[in-house]
C-alpha cells in the first residue's frame, strides 16, 4: 500500500508539471497567432492604409474638378469633406469585420452612444439643423461679406457646428450654426454693385450750391464710381451745427472700400484746396 501511494503521488507532480506552460508553448502560440490572425490583422492594416490614400486622392480629384468648372465652394466644400470622412468611416468598419471583431455590436454601442449624446446635446443637434439649413437655403456662401449676430467678416468655412467667419483685423469668429440659421443675416457680397454712402457737415458760411459743385466733380474725376445709377449730392439736413450733404455713389461690390476711402480723402483735400469751412464744435467749460 506504501508503494502505492508513493507511485499516485509520482503521477501527480508528473501531471502537473507537465500541464505547466514553457517559454516553448508561448513562442509557439505566438507563431500560431502570426501565421493566422496576425497576418490576416497586418494585411488588413496594409489594405486599410492603401485604401484611405485612395479615398484622399479621389476626393482630392471631385473637389479640383468641381472648381475647375466654377462649382460654387461651399457645396464643394462638403462634397469634398463627406466624401473623405464618409468613405472611410465605411471602410474602417468593414476593416473591424475582416479582423473578426463583431461589428453588429460595435454599431449597437455606437446606436446607444448616439442617443445618449444627442439627449446630452440638444443644442448642439440645433446646430447641425441649422447646417442644413445653411447648405440648402444658401444664404451665404464661402468668400461672402456678411454681418450677423453681432458680427461681421467674411465667410471662411462653414462646419458641422460651427460658421468661421474672419473680421476686417483677421480676428476669427464662430457663429453657432443654429443661432446663424435662426437669425437675421446682411449678406453684403450677394450683389454685383454696392452704394457709398458718405456724409459731410459744412458751415453756413459757405455757399452750398458750390460746395455741391465741388463734390460732384472730385465723383465724376474718380473713375471706380458709376454713372448708372447715376451719384448725387443733396442736402440731407440743416441744424445748429450747420449743413450735412448726403452723397450717394454706386461701384462694383469688389471696389467698395476703395472708393469708401477714396473720395473721404479727396473731398477732404478739395474742401481744404477751396478753403471750404468746416463748423468746429465749441465746450465751454467753467471752474468753481
Amino acid at each position: 500500500m506504501k508503494f502505492l501511494f508513493l507511485a499516485e503521488e509520482t503521477t501527480d507532480a508528473t501531471t502537473t508539471t507537465s500541464q505547466t506552460p514553457t517559454l516553448q508553448d508561448f513562442v509557439n502560440k505566438i507563431i500560431d497567432w502570426c501565421q493566422t490572425s496576425g497576418l490576416k490583422l497586418l494585411i488588413g492594416l496594409v489594405a486599410l492604409f492603401i485604401i484611405f490614400k485612395i479615398i484622399n486622392f479621389i476626393a482630392n480629384k471631385v473637389r479640383k474638378g468641381m472648381l475647375k468648372k466654377n462649382r460654387d465652394a461651399t457645396i464643394t466644400n462638403v462634397v469634398y469633406q463627406c466624401i473623405r470622412k464618409i468613405s472611410k468611416v465605411v471602410v474602417f468598419i468593414l476593416f473591424l469585420g475582416y479582423v473578426g471583431i463583431d461589428t453588429a455590436g460595435i454599431g449597437s454601442i455606437i446606436a446607444s452612444l448616439a442617443v445618449a449624446i444627442g439627449l446630452a446635446l440638444q443644442g448642439s443637434l440645433a446646430n447641425i439643423a441649422g447646417w442644413f439649413i445653411i447648405i440648402v437655403m444658401r444664404p451665404f456662401k464661402l468668400g461672402d461679406y456678411i454681418v450677423c449676430q453681432g458680427q461681421e467678416g467674411y465667410v471662411e468655412d462653414i462646419k458641422l457646428f460651427y460658421t468661421y467667419l474672419v473680421s476686417f483685423d483677421n480676428k476669427v469668429v464662430m457663429i453657432p450654426n443654429g443661432a446663424l440659421a435662426n437669425g437675421n443675416i446682411t449678406n453684403l457680397s450677394m450683389k454685383n454693385k454696392r452704394r457709398v454712402d458718405l456724409e459731410f457737415l459744412i458751415s453756413y458760411e459757405n455757399n452750398t450750391n458750390d460746395v455741391i459743385n465741388l463734390i460732384n466733380s472730385v465723383i465724376n474725376s474718380y473713375g471706380n464710381v458709376d454713372q448708372d445709377p447715376a451719384p448725387f449730392v443733396k442736402v440731407l439736413k440743416c441744424d445748429e451745427k450747420g449743413t450735412t450733404l448726403a452723397v450717394r455713389a454706386w461701384c462694383d461690390n469688389g471696389k467698395y472700400w476703395d472708393v469708401y476711402f477714396d473720395l473721404i480723402n479727396n473731398i477732404k483735400a478739395k474742401f481744404d484746396e477751396n478753403n471750404v469751412i468746416v463748423p468746429i464744435t465749441h465746450y465751454n467749460i467753467t471752474t468753481k
